[in-house]
Parts: structure tokens; sequence; C-alpha cells
């Protein structure tokens, strides 16, 4: 259970994994500003909803989780579809790693299912675990772990036919 000071750990960690949030939520929407506003929005929302966390230790998925349904709410309210920005992104993420380098992998990516995608975004680039994936997408980890393997088959399909 979270103590009397969990709103000041709870705005530590966001502004500790901040460019993660920014990076995922860019991830579903393709548009910095978008990308920005519901990471604004999410943050909003745990604030509202930080007595709903009951283990300091889950926050990172109870979190994640936020972020992906204030995306995924997004999509569905503005159903558009938009160009990558690179330049945003890079700047965005400086200091991280983890960009998509190859381009084939990209388009890729952005070609597979939204539920495909969102278990490979989740697991290869924010580094969660399986069971962290499970939570915030809301799924079994067996569920998980069927749509990793299945979406890792599809990539490369589609990569060895480029």
């Amino acid at each position: 259970m979270w103590n009397d000071n969990s709103e000041d750990q709870l705005i530590k960690f966001i502004q500790e994994n901040k460019e993660d949030f920014y990076r995922l939520a860019y991830t579903y929407v393709r548009n910095s500003e978008d990308a920005l506003d519901i990471v604004q929005e999410s943050i909003r929302k745990a604030l509202t909803a930080k007595q709903s966390l009951k283990k300091a230790n889950s926050v990172k998925s109870w979190f994640y989780k936020i972020v992906v349904h204030t995306a995924l709410d997004f999509l569905r309210k503005q159903k558009k579809v938009t160009i990558v920005d690179e330049t945003n992104l890079d700047y965005f993420s400086k200091g991280k790693n983890d960009s998509y380098q190859n381009i084939d992998l990209k388009r890729s990516l952005e070609a597979l299912p939204l539920k495909y995608s969102s278990v490979i975004v989740l697991k290869f680039f924010e580094d969660l675990t399986i069971d962290e994936v499970a939570e915030v997408l809301q799924e079994k980890p067996n569920t998980v772990k069927t749509r990793l393997y299945r979406a890792l088959e599809l990539l490369r399909i589609e990569l060895e036919q480029d």
C-alpha cells in the first residue's frame, strides 16, 4: 500500500521515466504532439487514481497500462493515421539507444496488427517482462506468449520477403 507521500513517489517515478512513456505513446500515435497529450493525460489519470495502486512495486506496469489504454482510447476517437516524424522522435529519445535503425523492421512493425505490435514494443523496446506485458494489456501471460510468438513469426516472414 502506498503511504502518505505516494504522490511524491509517483511524480518522481514519472519524471525519471518520462522519455520511456513518451516513446511508448509515440509508438501508438506516430505524432509528437499527440504523444505528449497522451502522456499528459496519463499523468492526470494516474494522479487521480493513485489510491487504486496497492503495491508500490507494481507502479511500472500500472502506469504503462494507463499510457497504453489512453493511447488506444485516443486512436479510437481519432481514427487517423499519421506519418512517422523521425526528427521529433530523435529529439525526444535523445540518450536512448532504442531507436528504429532498421527501416524494414520499422515498416514491418507498423504493418502488424495492433495486438501483435503492442506485445513486441512492450517486450523488446520497453523491456517489460511477459507478466508485466500481460498486466499492461490485461491479458493472460500465455496469451501474451502466443501473441509474441505469432508476432515474431509474422515479422520473420515479412522481413524475409523484403
